[in-house]
């Protein structure tokens, strides 16, 4: 895939690209055309219904089908069907812009480069670019990395990193561009997800009502004062609500699976 990399020598030092997603139609498309210029394009899939694989396999990306087992196992399932020197992790809500494929491009063939890269992102939301909330600069795990010198904890969301260089992680200056939901129906799609999976994280803790509702009022308090989303007007107070909800719904539905049957419903009629 070097028809677009005008400035591609044969001892640059190669790059893979992983897209993890799952009936990501409508966005994989974009996120694979804004990587045409790595060496490798790696789509790990989780059996999608929508086409998303098909797509993948027609602007040749190479397809891999792995069972969910949560977001630390994908991504190192990703990991290790990459085949270059280099690694650049793209979710599929992501794309990479042309400034950060240049500076990647600069890093992975400089000799005095390290081997763990974070990457900022800046985030569209509700018709604008998001300055505050917590979004900008937006990090996730670092995102460009040296093969084998970084993999994922097995945390089934919000999953950690672990190091396996000694050298200190650098960062890019250039961001790359997220698009994390297309409507407001997938705002409480993934909120609904990603709480039932951050509730199996939690759910060995001691919790109760009081206690789901006062880490959702600070989730809340956290993005909309102390992270300034006030400023980011309607976007950053359905953000900062969004956060509220996923948080109380994490802990409300841990304390859902300690309580066990004494929710389901009786099988005997009220006194």
């Amino acid at each position: 895939m070097h028809e677009e990399a005008e400035y591609y020598h044969p001892l640059m030092s190669k790059i893979s690209v992983y897209i993890i997603a799952f009936n990501e139609a409508e966005k994989v498309a974009a996120t694979i055309e804004s990587a045409k210029w790595a060496d490798e394009i790696v789509l790990v899939d989780s059996w999608s219904t929508d086409g998303t694989p098909e797509i993948a396999t027609r602007m040749g990306a190479k397809v891999v089908q792995v069972d969910f087992k949560g977001f630390g196992d994908l991504r190192n399932q990703a990991i290790a069907a990459c085949t270059h020197e280099w690694i650049f992790s793209l979710d599929a809500d992501e794309r990479c812009t042309p400034q950060a494929e240049q500076e990647i491009r600069a890093i992975t063939n400089s000799p005095d480069a390290l081997d763990v890269y974070w990457m900022p992102r800046r985030n569209y939301f509700m018709g604008r670019w998001i300055q505050h909330s917590g979004w900008y600069p937006n990090y996730r795990q670092p995102q460009l990395f040296r093969n084998g010198s970084m993999s994922y904890d097995m945390k089934p969301v919000h999953e950690g990193y672990v190091l396996n260089s000694n050298k200190p992680i650098g960062h890019l200056q250039n961001a790359i561009w997220q698009f994390p939901f297309k409507n407001m129906a997938e705002v409480m799609h993934k909120s609904n997800r990603y709480s039932t999976l951050g509730a199996e994280k939690i759910m060995h803790k001691k919790i109760t009502m009081g206690m789901a509702l006062s880490h959702g009022i600070w989730a809340f308090t956290k993005h909309y004062v102390f992270k300034r989303g006030f400023l980011d007007g309607w976007a950053g107070f359905v953000i900062a609500l969004g956060n509220f909800e996923g948080t109380f719904y994490r802990y409300v539905k841990a304390l859902e699976i300690q309580k066990g049957s004494q929710w389901q419903a009786p099988k005997a009629p009220p006194p």
